[in-house]
């Protein structure tokens, strides 16, 4: 059986060209800018003109495709067409000499024919049809200039409007994470002030003194767990663990454990679910179970009416994964991606009102992020959420 060969596309020649880029000229002028201009080959990757920069030729291309690109904002490159076999371009650096106004590359060898300034001076100098096709040329090049420089404004202004508004809502989330400190610091240090200064008057009998100093102590408590917190938050942030293996059923039991008593006192059930064998991951104990802790307690404190929280350990996919599910009331799916911003806070849902100032899931998300793994959260309003923490299994090294 015979191969069969697909003929190969037909080029057009510089004959044909040259009329598309400057219409109504002459056989005789098409001739002498022959007889004027070079065929030249150029590699894969070549740069045939470069922004910015001031050149003096123009270019027919014969054969293989370029690509044409700007750069926007003096960062990014943006990709604006591809030419092909038939198409020309850097005709405006024949007559005068302002830089490029974008960069072509060859997408593959190509072949062009070029014409220089200076021969094409002489060609312009005595034709007036060739005079006359470049006013329109430079005409039709402008108003492209017009309409995309327009539209990179336009582009500009979206964008600037788009940072303001992310910049206003940041300082917003700023007044509102400051006011929330402010009244979480005030709050516990007025009542352990005023309990202060009732002993100091002699106003608690001795009686009720051990219960007067359990509430200051946990004023104090709830005082040092906050500036715990911020400088927690900024400390990791500048310093990075050490890892060992982890044992992360162990650090869940331990977290469950803690957390039994404030669970009973919301009328929470907690309880763990791990599966016989889970293995070892690499990482800090201590912030993991700081990590783990933000989940738990947030899955007891978003469950007002009581309900259930179960911590769940297994294995998937070469991860140690460990869920923190509850029954509480579940997140909008729109406060989604907000959740883990260190300045986002859920005052109030329904008729239920939350204390704290929202560092638990900043926390979390920060201490994952720190052992390479993935923090994920599927929820729905009134039902419940399930936080998902992901880590990569220590690998055994024999």
């Amino acid at each position: 059986m015979n191969p069969t060969y697909l003929p190969r596309k037909q080029l057009p020649s510089p004959k044909e060209i040259i009329p598309r880029a400057f219409p109504g000229i002459s056989q005789l002028e098409i001739d002498e800018l022959l007889n004027r201009s070079q065929v030249r080959n150029y590699a894969k990757g070549f740069v045939l003109t470069q922004e910015g920069k001031i050149e003096s030729k123009f270019y027919i291309l014969l054969d293989g495709r370029v690509s044409v690109t700007k750069t926007i904002n003096n960062i990014d490159q943006r990709h604006l067409k591809e030419l092909e076999a038939g198409d020309f371009f850097g005709e405006m650096a024949l007559i005068h000499n302002a830089p490029r106004a974008a960069t072509v590359t060859a997408l593959e060898p190509v072949t062009v024919l070029e014409i220089d300034r200076e021969d094409f001076d002489r060609v312009l100098r005595r034709s007036s049809s060739v005079a006359m096709a470049m006013v329109r040329e430079i005409s039709s090049r402008l108003r492209e200039n017009d309409e995309m420089a327009i539209e990179d404004l336009r582009m500009r202004a979206s964008e600037l409007a788009e940072a303001y508004q992310k910049l206003a809502e940041q300082e917003l989330a700023r007044r509102e994470f400051l006011t929330n400190i402010a009244h979480e610091l005030r709050t516990p240090l007025m009542a352990a002030g005023g309990f202060l200064q009732l002993i100091q008057k002699g106003l608690i009998t001795p009686e009720k003194m051990p219960g007067a100093i359990e509430k200051i102590a946990r004023n104090i408590g709830q005082i040092t767990t906050l500036v715990n917190d911020i400088l927690f938050l900024q400390e990791m942030d500048l310093i990075l663990p050490k890892f060992q293996p982890v044992d992360m059923k162990m650090i869940a039991r331990d977290v469950v454990d803690a957390f039994q008593e404030k669970a009973a006192a919301n009328l929470v059930t907690l309880h763990l679910e791990t599966t016989p064998q889970i293995p070892t991951i690499s990482g800090d104990p201590k912030t993991l179970e700081r990590a783990l802790a933000a989940l738990v307690d947030n899955a007891i404190k978003f469950s007002p009416d009581g309900g259930q929280v179960t911590v769940s350990v297994h294995e998937g996919d070469g991860a140690v994964i460990v869920d923190v599910i509850d029954t509480g009331i579940g997140i909008e799916k729109e406060r989604i991606p907000r959740i883990f911003d260190r300045f986002y806070h859920l005052e109030q849902s329904g008729d239920n009102l939350f204390d704290g100032i929202g560092l638990g899931l900043a926390i979390t998300q920060q201490v994952i992020k720190q052992h390479n793994g993935r923090l994920t959260v599927e929820s729905e309003p009134g039902k419940g959420s399930t936080f998902s923490i992901h880590l990569k299994v220590m690998k055994v090294v024999f």
